[in-house]
């Protein structure tokens, strides 16, 4: 039987560590995080799907000290798997497992290689992104592709739906290529990483709305941070608005002028820096979820100038 060490965390970990207990493969040890009181835990717990399946569950802080990588060595792995993990495995480890250790990324490789490539992929307006297995090697999302699964970004698509999207694609991604890869058959194709693009981290700050930008640009942002992301936000006359959803209008615009914010039968729409348009949906006014239509009341202006 094929033995594998399992780091895995979020929703995809979820799933991908059901895929390999539904195809046979003994989980010796599931490697993953405590959850960050501080975060938003709005995804599924792998820990609790291993301890149901009578895994023994580990959560270092730091999986590469030589103690862990001694205990990991003592399981004789055959592959190991990470799946969401958010440590970097450094060469000690990658070195234990017979046939190797596989990473599961939220992109097209070799586009959007590195943190929270989802969001990334939303922001920047692509049509498509997906699920990538690939081999491990020390520099990040660099090794040999084995597979991979697309899935359309729909124009009002926010990061969350398209997480969703993503959890699929790695779950038939991984359950279509393991027969081959227990096997030894699984190609692996090398990425050409100039083609592709590196991107770090973002942060709840960067979800400030720069209202002078083009209406893509800012219905972009209010997407891909949208909950349960933290959200993309201005401060008006001190309050603080967060958009949580949007509409795009492509077509739509008004005379270029200064961004604002107005109310148009019934519904709230913002004149971005281009002239464009976009249709707020829902926000929160001082963390106070309100209807958009209503905005304007609380606030005394009609038209609410931004920037």
């Amino acid at each position: 039987m094929t033995r594998a060490v399992v780091f895995a965390y979020h929703n995809v970990g979820a799933r991908c560590l059901r895929v390999l207990l539904a195809r046979g493969v003994d989980v010796a040890l599931v490697v993953t995080h405590e959850d960050n009181p501080n975060e938003n835990i709005w995804f599924e717990c792998v820990a609790d799907i291993a301890r149901e399946y009578g895994i023994p569950v580990a959560a270092p802080d730091d999986p590469n000290t030589p103690e862990f990588v001694a205990c990991l060595r003592a399981l004789n792995a055959d592959f190991f798997f990470s799946f969401y993990y958010r440590l970097m495995l450094k060469s000690a480890l990658l070195a234990l497992p017979r046939r190797g250790g596989y990473n599961m990324h939220g992109s097209l490789l070799p586009k959007y290689r590195g943190r929270v490539p989802v969001n990334w992929a939303v922001l920047h307006g692509e049509h498509e992104t997906g699920a990538t297995l690939h081999r491990m090697v020390e520099k990040p999302d660099a090794g040999g592709i084995v597979a991979q699964q697309a899935i359309p970004i729909l124009p009002d698509d926010t990061a969350g739906e398209v997480f969703n999207k993503i959890t699929l694609a790695a779950e038939i991604a991984l359950y279509d290529i393991l027969p081959q890869l227990i096997a030894g058959t699984a190609p692996h194709v090398l990425p050409d990483l100039k083609a592709g693009s590196y991107f770090g981290g973002r942060k709840p700050e960067d979800g400030r709305i720069d209202w002078s930008k083009s209406a893509h640009e800012v219905h972009n942002l209010i997407r891909a941070v949208a909950p349960p992301y933290p959200g993309a936000f201005c401060d008006f006359a001190g309050h603080r608005l967060l958009i949580t959803r949007s509409l795009g209008l492509p077509g739509q615009r008004e005379e270029a002028g200064k961004p604002q914010l107005c109310l148009k039968e019934g519904s709230l729409f913002a004149r971005c820096g281009d002239g464009g348009l976009v249709r707020i949906l829902s926000l929160t006014l001082d963390d106070e979820a309100i209807d958009p239509g209503s905005l304007l009341d609380h606030l005394g202006a009609n038209p609410i100038p931004l920037n």
